[in-house]
């Protein structure tokens, strides 16, 4: 219940943010008269991409259902009979719509709790009071108040598009009076010679005043037009600066933390904040390219000496290229495929649009594509070498329509039994085991963003996978994939240990794998049944004390 009290007292945009995470979905009246129920629940514990957890979720469905029934049988006397009757209401409602999906309000609750425990922390480290933040909250902070910034000037453009269409609109009506008065002067010759003149003097002054306005109001549109085209310019360095920021940084740690999550390390975190952040981004530049193109269209409809259509064109190019690195860089791999791959073994994956609510990509789902590809052709397609479409196996259940969770906003396809039916192995040279040969899963697809105006192929590959067909080989192949998680190039480690196994000091070579001196097995055999050992028979003892 700590976490409601504290959302409660949220403040401004973070109090919106919080109001918005409810709706018929899942009203906030249940949250409010439940929070010290749902706070005690462990949804964490709920893998939702588990068919095998809908059970659990089932449970927990009912027993939030017998809850707000229980809350609403005790609400007595005139004030209480309202909220009795709604009460009963949500309960019915709740599970008219999560019934046959219970996984569904698992996903919807735990992102409700994960969202307001963020928008919490982010208030309390960016209050007042005087105390130091650490430089998680300062980060947090400066991406926050840039995008703040970005929302203003982005607002000042679109008021300035404005006043230039108007304007715009107003130079034409003048320009065709002035067309208008010319027409009037050329059919003069029908007139008498008396009258014609005395016309032709005040026609004559009134096209000079006329032409006199157009001429300056030409030149005000031009400047208008540049000075609006040089502030887009500088919007666009800003959203460049703060996408690399969220991608080449932020995000790139995330998925960090998920390599070394693999080793047993800290779990990654959740991609909320993440994707809050990126789908700010893609509603910003959507905004400013769209503005772009008006702007675009206003010059085309009206012609003006100057270097204006040069401008937008590379305005167009460059928002169009903070699009694409946008849209291409946040398809990520939430799950990734256990990274020692047994063939004939049924196997999981999630894949994931970070900007997936926004630019109507969800409107028309992509289909997602995952194959299996060599280190080789891997390390050609991360720097953009042409390399055969081939695959180095055979995934079954390898094609997934992304589905479109509109209670928590995220777009994601989730491959739940996927299996390898056969791997093609490269050529191996000496001494070097298939536990060392490494593979990738490759995911891709094809977005369409804002209603086909732009189409993206985007292409995302999973941590390196060792593929064994028996399970003999699982320890030293978990050896290849732990060393590749912890230092990603093979490096010399040394260790120093004096043991009944190892009697002098040695220097070992860890990778790759060789047997120990004297013995028929390296060392990654002997940890792996060294911790075994400790998990299987040693850990209940030591729990016990």
């Amino acid at each position: 219940m700590a976490v409601w009290i504290q959302a409660q007292q949220l403040q401004g945009d973070a109090l919106h943010q919080m109001q918005s995470l409810y709706g018929q979905h899942f009203p906030i009246e249940v949250r409010h008269y439940l929070a010290q129920w749902i706070e005690g629940q462990l949804w964490d514990s709920v893998e939702l991409e588990n068919p095998q957890d809908e059970l659990k979720a089932k449970r927990l469905l009912d027993s939030l259902v017998q809850e707000l029934q229980r809350k609403a049988e005790h609400q007595v006397g005139e004030d209480g009979f309202l909220l009795k009757i709604k009460l009963g209401h949500y309960a019915s409602q709740l599970k008219s719509t999560y019934d046959r999906c219970p996984l569904e309000l698992v996903r919807c609750i735990k992102h409700i709790l994960h969202s307001e425990q963020r928008l919490v922390q982010e208030a309390v480290g960016s209050g007042g009071g005087g105390g130091t933040m650490d430089s998680l909250s300062q980060r947090h902070q400066q991406i926050n108040q840039t995008f703040e910034e970005l929302r203003v000037s982005t607002q000042e453009t679109e008021n300035e598009l404005r006043k230039l269409q108007h304007n715009q609109e107003y130079f034409i009506i003048q320009y065709q009076e002035n067309l208008r008065i010319q027409a009037q002067l050329s059919s003069l010759s029908a007139v008498p010679a008396e009258e014609r003149t005395q016309r032709e003097t005040s026609l004559q002054a009134k096209r000079a005043t006329v032409e006199a306005w157009l001429t300056r109001e030409a030149n005000t549109l031009q400047k208008y037009r540049l000075d609006l085209a040089e502030k887009h310019q500088k919007t666009l360095g800003q959203l460049r600066k703060q996408q690399t920021l969220i991608l080449d940084e932020e995000l790139i740690q995330w998925k960090r933390r998920q390599q070394l999550a693999g080793n047993g390390g800290p779990t990654e975190g959740g991609l909320d904040v993440l994707q809050s952040w990126c789908e700010k981004l893609a509603d910003l530049i959507w905004q400013n390219r769209q503005q772009i193109r008006r702007a675009e269209h206003l010059t085309q409809q009206l012609p003006l000496p100057g270097p204006m259509e040069e401008l937008l064109t590379k305005l167009n190019s460059d928002i169009t290229d903070i699009i694409s690195a946008l849209v291409t860089s946040t398809f990520i791999i939430e799950k990734q495929p256990p990274q020692v791959l047994k063939t004939q073994t049924k196997f999981a994956a999630t894949v994931r649009l970070l900007v997936g609510g926004k630019l109507n990509v969800h409107m028309n789902p992509p289909q997602v594509k995952a194959v299996i590809v060599s280190e080789q052709q891997a390390k050609a397609l991360l720097k953009n070498e042409s390399t055969r479409n081939d695959s180095s196996g055979e995934i079954l259940n390898n094609n997934c329509v992304m589905e479109y969770h509109r209670t928590t906003g995220t777009l994601s396809a989730h491959f739940r039994n996927m299996s390898l039916k056969r791997i093609k192995r490269s050529d191996r040279r000496g001494a070097e085991s298939v536990t060392e040969e490494k593979f990738t899963v490759m995911f891709e697809s094809q977005f369409s963003v804002g209603g086909n105006e732009l189409v993206f192929h985007v292409k995302t590959l999973s941590l390196p996978v060792v593929v064994i067909v028996h399970g003999s080989q699982d320890n030293n192949a978990t050896a290849t994939v732990l060393w590749d998680n912890a230092f990603a190039e093979p490096v010399i480690f040394v260790i120093e240990r004096k043991s009944n196994l190892v009697h002098n000091t040695i220097g070992y070579l860890c990778y790759p794998q060789e047997s120990l001196p004297g013995r028929n097995f390296t060392f990654w055999q002997w940890f792996d049944g060294v911790m075994e050992l400790m998990k299987k028979h040693l850990k209940p003892h030591w729990n016990d004390g």
